[in-house]
């Protein structure tokens, strides 16, 4: 009977392949709204957490950005699905067809009620706006005029 005889570097290149599989990252201190949406929405990009690419533009230039795939994205200990900004006249996002929501925005979507969601910033003392978006559907939103 043969051995399978597996070489230590074949091992090496296996586990680091793990990270990339699993990534993780709280959002929570940029939540903190004192960045710019420029800043939220690159450094995810940059980290290779979120698609560069919106998947969805509101008319209200709101761009929302789906988690790459394995990433595993909170804030304020919820599951996000989608994190959304729009910054005025930067080519990172793209405008829509109305009144932009503010010069700068930004924020994440969450599984969670309004309520819970809303303890939770409160706690942590953020000034982040919570707005109800489908039931258990809820966005955390930090904007600029």
């Amino acid at each position: 009977m043969k051995r399978l005889f597996v070489r230590p570097a074949v091992i090496a290149l296996l586990l680091s392949i793990l990270p990339i599989a699993a990534r993780a990252a709280s959002l929570d201190a940029a939540l903190a709204c004192d960045i710019s949406a420029h800043k939220f929405i690159a450094d995810l990009a940059a980290q290779q957490l979120i698609d560069p690419k919106p998947m969805r533009v509101e008319s209200n230039s709101i761009n929302a950005f789906r988690p790459v795939r394995g990433a595993s994205l909170e804030a304020y200990g919820f599951s996000v699905f989608a994190v959304v900004g729009y910054e005025q006249d930067d080519p990172l996002f793209r405008p829509g067809s109305g009144e932009p929501l503010a010069k700068s925005a930004y924020g994440a979507v969450v599984w969670g009620s309004d309520e819970k969601v809303q303890t939770a910033v409160a706690a942590a003392g953020s000034t982040a706006i919570v707005h109800h978006v489908a039931p258990h559907v809820t966005a955390i939103f930090c904007k600029r005029s």
